[in-house]
């Protein structure tokens, strides 16, 4: 088993379009359905597998582009580095004064590590200021506990 990393920051506005966050459901709407409903499907299943946005289901980070992993690691330890990397970068910005705290952000790792070492996903999120926010995920592979179904982006590629 190996970690994927992704991370996102962008407009609070932007993150909040959950419907571009979802997969499609696994059928499209019944003949007859309305085409604003038909054409709502279409512009989902269309975008959903090239958005760049955190899907409300962490697992599902491995349908996106390869292109939007920021690391593959092989040890749980060195994927929570990068990970409170990450935080430290954003740390300045996050619009809480609790999430800025050093302390909270080492406990915060040393869980993360934990976490990971079990084969769980880790996915985090901070707001920043100027309504922005920040998405970060740790995703396994190969297999993935809550989608086993899901390929392997970079093992796709590589054949």
């Amino acid at each position: 088993m190996h970690h994927h990393g992704y991370l996102w920051a962008g407009p609070k506005g932007r993150f909040d379009n959950e419907a571009l966050r979802r997969p499609p459901r696994p059928e499209p709407p019944p003949a007859g359905s309305k085409p604003e409903l038909l054409q709502r499907y279409r512009d989902v299943a269309a975008e959903f597998p090239t958005s760049d946005l955190p899907p409300l289901e962490t697992a599902y980070w491995l349908i996106k582009p390869p292109s939007l992993i920021r690391g593959t690691w092989d040890e749980a330890t060195e994927a929570a580095a990068w990970l409170g990397e990450r935080l430290t970068e954003h740390a300045p910005r996050f619009a809480s004064e609790k999430d800025r705290s050093t302390t909270r952000l080492a406990t915060l790792i040393n869980s993360v590590a934990r976490r990971l070492g079990s084969g769980s996903d880790v996915s985090l999120g901070f707001y920043l200021e100027r309504p922005a926010y920040l998405s970060l995920a740790l995703v396994a592979c190969s297999p993935n506990r809550a989608r086993p179904e899901l390929p392997c982006p970079v093992r796709q590629i590589g054949g």
